[in-house]
């Protein structure tokens, strides 16, 4: 087991995991409005793969990421498309799912919903009310930020900077503008409300991630993890109220992926900057999506284009070409070991990916000068740490047969119809086959894969 150490965002240093306990990864979620776009995918693949590494390194490690099902983006999506909130959720908590499960990188540990955990949210809440830090104002509940000296530590931003954006609620409830808030009372037009001490309401969407965190690592654990657009106020807020109701750190290592960019600007579904995972996927197939997604330093914005994607595929056929040229039962020699630790010391250093694949190009490099017999194995173990590891699978399966074919039209002409329900459940079929639709601007091809 070696040391492995993660910059801290909060201390701006380097800090070791602790290898005496469980490791405990809480990695926030998406909300689920509408179907993920890529910018959402990267930190579910980061903090997937981190857990994996931390695992293969003998670390006991639990990866925790949430779906926040109940929020405001939710209410007016909904209506919008003329259905429920619950029944928008519900389905694209499942599509978010699908979408994932694409990636071939596993699922996490466990995935709690917001409106499973309504008790523990409430019960955090009133905690906060018997402590002082949190107060009942016309049916809503505000949290006291200035009960928490501490408030601010994570963002580093000034008092008249910390805007707390779409959780503000109104301001004359409140005591202060900075407060933020806890719970929501019901209001017309929201369609789904829960009881509380408070009156029917729904949680804020800050408190949400606290008791979900706390149900399922406790009340400390080791990296809180996510994207840098959560760090203020989401994380900052997170921080405030876990800290002031238990009196112990929420985590101990925060960890920040950095967004991704399209001309500057980052990806979002409200900026409708939008590149679909599922389109990504559709399009370039898991690997190339995500080696794209491991390609740039996590803590570093990662530029997103049409031409990245294709370069990372262009790489992963230079991967797969070489493992299909190297013997699978060749021993490690001493090059394609030294290479391993090599791989596992640049991933052990604050996950640097970049560093691991630049070390899986030099040993093919090696092998390619007849320097290393062993490396074929060694770069099929690699690849696999990083989500790779299908690239070193046989591909010796005989061609779509006349079912696959004609499911493959009729996917093409759903597309056509625009009826996309159908064309998923058509490539769900597919997989169930053995096979994964690949789009390209030639058309609809069909690869091995599936179940």
């Amino acid at each position: 087991m070696r040391e492995v150490t993660i910059r801290d965002s909060l201390s701006g240093e380097r800090k070791l995991v602790d290898q005496d306990r469980e490791v405990g990864i809480y990695a926030c979620g998406p909300t689920v409005y509408s179907r993920i776009h890529i910018g959402n995918a990267r930190p579910f693949v980061i903090f997937s793969l981190l857990s994996g590494f931390l695992r293969d390194e003998g670390y006991r490690t639990r990866l925790v990421i949430n779906v926040t099902d109940i929020n405001d983006k939710i209410y007016t999506a909904a209506k919008a498309a003329g259905i429920s909130s619950a029944q928008l959720a519900t389905e694209m908590t499942d599509a978010y799912i699908a979408d994932t499960d694409r990636l071939g990188i596993g699922r996490p540990d466990a995935e709690p919903l917001a409106t499973a955990t309504m008790p523990g949210i409430v019960g955090l809440i009133a905690d906060l009310i018997a402590g002082g830090h949190a107060y009942e104002s016309g049916g809503d509940v505000y949290f006291r930020v200035r009960s928490f000296p501490d408030y601010g530590k994570l963002s580093n931003r000034q008092t008249e900077d910390m805007d707390q954006g779409e959780e503000s609620g109104s301001d004359q409830l409140k005591e202060e503008p900075l407060d933020f808030a806890l719970w929501k009372g019901h209001k017309e037009g929201e369609d789904t409300s829960w009881d509380s001490p408070w009156g029917r309401g729904r949680p804020g969407w800050h408190i949400e991630c606290s008791a979900m965190a706390e149900a399922e690592l406790g009340e400390s654990f080791a990296i809180h993890g996510g994207g840098s657009d959560l760090v203020f106020p989401h994380h900052e807020n997170e921080i405030a109220q876990s800290e002031a109701a238990r009196g112990t750190p929420l985590a101990r290592i925060w960890m920040h992926n950095g967004m991704i960019e399209t001309d500057s600007a980052k990806m979002s579904k409200s900026d409708g900057n939008i590149f679909q995972l599922s389109e990504a996927l559709d399009r370039f197939g898991p690997e190339t999506v995500v080696a794209y997604l491991i390609s740039g330093h996590y803590r570093q914005p990662l530029a997103f284009s049409e031409e990245v994607l294709e370069a990372s595929s262009a790489r992963l056929a230079r991967y797969r070409n070489f493992l299909r040229g190297q013997p699978s039962d060749a021993e490690p020699d001493e090059v394609s070991g030294a290479a391993e630790e090599a791989f596992r010391d640049a991933l052990a250093e604050d996950f640097n990916t970049p560093a691991a694949l630049a070390v899986v190009s030099d040993l093919m490099a090696a092998a390619n000068r007849g320097e290393s017999e062993g490396a074929g194995p060694v770069v099929g173990r690699m690849l696999g740490m990083l989500g790779l590891g299908s690239l070193a699978e046989a591909d010796d399966i005989s061609g779509p047969d006349a079912e696959a074919l004609s499911l493959l039209d009729e996917r093409q002409a759903a597309r056509e119809a625009r009826d996309f329900a159908r064309a998923d459940e058509i490539r769900e079929r597919l997989g169930e086959l053995g096979w994964e639709v690949r789009d390209s601007a030639d058309g609809a091809t069909l690869k091995p894969g599936g179940p």
